[in-house]
């Protein structure tokens, strides 16, 4: 057996790991902010809930995000070691800037402008993908989260807590309520792995293939995704234990504002979203700014949008979330540039 082709993957794996380290931390804000700022939960549980859920909604619901990031964009064909390696690295190093700074960052944007660095480079871009599918699903899921939220806060949440059925203390310490928030955090987990895994996944499946010389069917496809995803998974629990407590502290600066009621409705609703986005289109999307959206969408209904932006640290959001994707694409199309003048490609 040739063990230098192994050798010669074995970076685009250990960069998809470093990279799944970092969406696990990033990833841990979203989802158990709550359940750990209300006490219901122990951090040191945290990391391996986490990343169980994870790997479940990994294998059960993300077979179709990793075809787009790894095939969708730019062609499977195209995916090579030289390549993957870069995509993974420029997504790895801004999360790390993102996780450093403490708040949550969308893996999937930066992932998605990762790949098209490259693919506008080599002229290879499925702009069709790109243009129908991604971008309008990136600027139209917020705002359903934002609304959704907002019509239940309106005209659901306040009537019920005007009449007072909200304020009895025994409500907000009853068992059931507990329950459902670690359960909307189990299953915020769950939509994060059916999206989030298949930004390392989807592009080291194509290049293992192609490495290899596998035949490309999308049954093979399948099984490699599985296994890479088996290797990827499980790291998210790591990086959730590494940077999850600093960035569920940032993120629970904004939640605290609300009770466990709306933050199971927020949790619901963003989760939701995102699972819908991972199994019907295949869109990696991002859940942080479902969150946001739905966090905004709930305070305003509840406050006002006066107090709701006054509170919240909502810019700083913004200007990471923008920042943290160009740096991305601005890594790979520099990576990409030198190694062709290198002769990698």
């Amino acid at each position: 057996m040739d063990f230098s082709v192994f050798n010669h993957i074995l970076l685009p794996y250990i960069i998809a790991m470093f990279l799944a380290i970092n969406m696990g931390g990033s990833g841990t804000g979203p989802a158990f902010s709550v359940a750990y700022g209300a006490g219901l939960i122990r951090q040191n549980l945290i990391p391996g809930l986490f990343g169980i859920m994870v790997f479940l909604g990994a294998i059960v619901a993300g077979k179709n995000t990793s075809m787009t990031l790894g095939n969708d964009i730019l062609p499977k064909e195209m995916m090579n070691f030289s390549l993957v390696s870069i995509i993974l690295l420029s997504v790895s190093l801004s999360l790390l800037f993102a996780n450093i700074t403490g708040i949550p960052q969308s893996t999937s944007q930066s992932t998605i402008l990762a790949i098209t660095a490259p693919a506008l480079y080599l002229n290879k871009l499925n702009t069709d993908k790109l243009l129908y599918d991604i971008l309008p699903t990136w600027f139209i899921l917020p705002l359903i989260s934002f609304f959704v939220c907002f019509l239940i806060g309106k005209y659901i949440y306040n009537p019920i807590r005007k009449r007072g059925y909200l304020m009895n203390p025994k409500t907000h310490s009853h068992p059931i309520l507990t329950v459902l928030v670690v359960g909307m955090s189990l299953y915020v987990a769950f939509s994060i792995g059916a999206n989030n895994v298949a930004n390392a996944a989807g592009p080291i499946a194509s290049m293992t293939m192609n490495e290899l010389d596998i035949n490309n069917t999308e049954a093979n496809f399948k099984i490699i995704m599985i296994l890479s995803t088996l290797i990827v998974a499980p790291n998210f629990g790591i990086g959730s234990s590494v940077f999850g407590r600093k960035i569920m502290q940032n993120t629970g600066k904004e939640i605290i504002l609300f009770g466990k009621i709306e933050a199971i409705i927020i949790a619901f609703v963003t989760a939701s979203l995102l699972l819908i986005a991972s199994v019907t289109k295949g869109v990696p999307t991002s859940l942080v700014q479902l969150n946001v959206g739905a966090i905004l969408g709930i305070g305003v209904a509840k406050l006002g949008a006066k107090n709701i932006f006054r509170k919240t640290e909502v810019n700083k959001f913004f200007i990471v979330w923008l920042i943290a994707p160009i740096i991305s694409f601005s890594i790979s199309i520099l990576l990409t540039w030198m190694a062709d003048i290198n002769g990698w490609l």
